[in-house]
C-alpha cells in the first residue's frame, strides 16, 4: 500500500478525540510510527534476527497487533523461519485488510495466518516465538498478566517473548527528560508542537505505559525464567523474555 504523510494532528478545529486505529491511521501509519518512535526500525530489524536465532521448525511465530506487518516482514525474511507457522493477529479490521495488501507485495508466495481479534482472547499453543511490539500498551492492564501466561503456556523452555513498550522512567525527573527528549525527536521528524500536544491528548487512557521494573516484574510473574532490556531509546524499550 501507499502510505501518506501523517497530518491526522494539525487541524486545529477538529477535535482529535481518541486514538483508535481506524482507516485514517491506518493510511499514515508507517509515516507515523517511523517518525514518532525512536529506534522503530532497529527494533523491527532485531526482532527479525531474534526470532530466526530461536525459531523452532514446525512451531508458531505469533505477532500479536501485528498492524500493517512490519515485524511479520522481519521475521519471514529470515531462512530460518520458513517451516514456521507466521500468525499476525489485529483486532483492526482496517489494519488487516491493509496488512494482507502489504504482505503480498513484500513477501509474495510466503503464507501467513492473518487473525481479526482481541490478542488478550485468543487460545495460543505450539509457540516458539512471541512478538508484542508496542502492543502491550494498549492492553487493559488487568488483562496484561492472564495475556503473558497463556504465551508462556504457549512456548516451551528456551523459547523467547520480545515486549517492545513505551515506558515511564523512574524517578518523575527522569520520567520528564525522556518525554521531553522525546517531543525534541518528533519536531525534528517535522511535528509541531500543536500536533504533538494534540496526538499526546489522544492518547491519554489510551496508551498506558508502566515502568521497566514493572514489566520485568510481571513476566516474571507470568512464567518467563529471565528478562531484560535489549534496547531503549529514551521512554521506548524492547525487552526479551525466555520461557
Amino acid at each position: 500500500m501507499t502510505a501518506s504523510r501523517d497530518t491526522l494532528y494539525a487541524n486545529t478545529l477538529a477535535d482529535p478525540g481518541l486514538f483508535t486505529f481506524d482507516k485514517a491511521v491506518v493510511g499514515v501509519f508507517p509515516d507515523m510510527i517511523q517518525r514518532s518512535v525512536p529506534g522503530y526500525a532497529t527494533v523491527i530489524a532485531m526482532t527479525g534476527l531474534l526470532a530466526a536465532r530461536h525459531a523452532r521448525p514446525g512451531t508458531r511465530i505469533y505477532d500479536l497487533g501485528c498492524s500493517l506487518g512490519a515485524s511479520t516482514i522481519a521475521v519471514a525474511g529470515h531462512r530460518e523461519t520458513r517451516n514456521c507457522e507466521i500468525v499476525g493477529i489485529d483486532k483492526s479490521e482496517a489494519m488487516l485488510a491493509a496488512c494482507r495488501e502489504t504482505l503480498e507485495g513484500e513477501i509474495p508466495g510466503r503464507r501467513v495466518t492473518l487473525v481479526a481479534g482481541d490478542v488478550s482472547e485468543l487460545v495460543y499453543d505450539n509457540a516458539s516465538v512471541c512478538i508484542l511490539n508496542y502492543t502491550l500498551q494498549f492492553v487493559a492492564k488487568e488483562k496484561r498478566l492472564p495475556l503473558l501466561q497463556a504465551l508462556r503456556q504457549a512456548l516451551e523452555p528456551g523459547d523467547i517473548l520480545i515486549l517492545s513498550e513505551k515506558i515511564e522512567l523512574q524517578p518523575p525527573g527522569m520520567d520528564k527528560l525522556m518525554i521531553d527528549m522525546h517531543h525534541d525527536f518528533k519536531r525534528a521528524q517535522g511535528y509541531s508542537d500543536l500536533e504533538i500536544a494534540r496526538k499526546r491528548q489522544a492518547l491519554e487512557n489510551v496508551l498506558v505505559p508502566e515502568t521497566r521494573d514493572a514489566h520485568i516484574n510481571r513476566l516474571h510473574d507470568a512464567g518467563f525464567s529471565h528478562c531484560d532490556v535489549w534496547f531503549q531509546c529514551y521512554n521506548f524499550a524492547s525487552l526479551i523474555a525466555i520461557a
